[in-house]
């Protein structure tokens, strides 16, 4: 089954988020099993409608790594597979490699 987003929504797979102690004991994200705050976008939806029945152009692409609101996101569940869909404009910042 495949999910495709409508509007401006992105569908995002959660990243892992392992912690490390300063005595380096590394924590995994299964400990406090709070809500993620990263992910990587695997489908984005065609963007917002404006009102001039236009699309507004999407600033993520599929792959890219984003940082999000933690409360923002809805969790879905298909195939045994976790993901989040969040709108665009919760999106923060794109993760980039120098």
């Amino acid at each position: 089954m495949k999910l495709r987003p409508l509007n401006d929504r992105l569908i995002v797979k959660a990243l892992p988020k392992e912690e490390v102690t300063k005595s380096g004991i590394i924590l995994p994200d299964t400990v406090d099993k709070e809500r993620p705050e990263q992910g990587e976008v695997i489908a984005i939806g065609p963007g917002k409608l404006l009102e001039d029945g236009k699309r507004s152009a999407m600033d993520v692409k599929v792959g890219d790594k984003v940082i999000f609101k933690k409360y923002a996101p809805d969790e879905v569940k298909i195939e045994n597979e976790e993901y989040l869909v969040i709108s665009e404009y919760d999106v923060l910042a794109v993760l980039e490699n120098n």
